[in-house]
């Protein structure tokens, strides 16, 4: 069963969201003596990845990862990686340089999507030739979205043992991004999604719904998926029954 959490605004929602990813990261790295976490761009997250910085007194062992990124330069302003140096990884205790591994966007997608498979390969933990990470952090768009598979686009098609790949029709700009696949994000031992806003409540009623390539985000693997929302971004509540005559 999904996890599903409804906070009454935005700011319990990231503060929520910032104790869940901190609680996974402590408990992996007590058992495995390193964390895997992958981080997502977007308007949502920011505020969740300032209070995790703090949330985490110890970023030692802790790998960087990233979920997709735009095919722009580190410091352009749509850059996924821009949006993490401003909010935490500047404020992350121990983290170290080495242990941050940026998508180079500006490889474009191909390139960079092969660079960032190797990096994968050697640094992440591997089963049956995936990728296994800890906690991956996800938007959802208003389509459903999330990283940068789209609604219908045959990325959602890649299978294993593919890791990573070029995208090159994003309908947002702009078109060309890198981005996890989907048997990576399925493959991770959580995914945190965080949606606020009332511009998020269809989509995520959508994700909750029976899995359909018209919303990637229902492509998630149920059992290992914590949503967080705000009260705008929750799902309608079923009607009620009518009463009885």
């Amino acid at each position: 069963m999904t996890s599903l959490t409804t906070c009454a605004d935005a700011e319990a929602a990231a503060v929520r969201a910032a104790s869940e990813i901190a609680r996974r990261l402590q408990s992996a790295l007590r058992e495995r003596g390193v964390a895997h976490l992958a981080l997502s761009g977007g308007t949502t997250p920011g505020r969740a990845y300032e209070l995790l910085a703090q949330e985490l007194e110890d970023w030692r062992g802790v790998e960087l990862w990233f979920a997709d990124e735009r095919c722009v330069g580190a410091d352009d302003e749509e850059s996924n990686y821009r949006l993490a140096h401003e909010t935490l990884l500047g404020s992350a205790s121990g983290l170290e340089d080495a242990r941050v591994h940026r998508m180079e966007g500006e490889l474009g997608p191909e390139l960079g999507a092969e660079r960032y498979e190797s990096s994968l390969r050697e640094r992440a933990p591997l089963e049956d030739e995936l990728a296994v990470l800890d906690v991956i952090v996800l938007g959802i768009g208003p389509d459903g979205h999330v990283a940068s598979l789209f609604p219908g686009s045959p990325t959602l098609d890649v299978q294993a043992p593919a890791l990573c790949i070029g995208v090159h029709d994003s309908p947002k700009p702009p078109p060309e991004r890198i981005t996890l696949t989907l048997p990576v994000l399925r493959a991770a031992r959580r995914c945190v999604l965080l949606a606020t806003g009332a511009g998020k409540a269809d989509a995520v009623d959508a994700m909750l719904a029976e899995p359909s390539r018209h919303v990637p985000a229902s492509l998630l693997r149920r059992g290992h998926l914590s949503v967080i929302v705000d009260d705008a971004a929750s799902p309608e509540p079923p009607n009620p029954p009518a009463p009885a005559d």
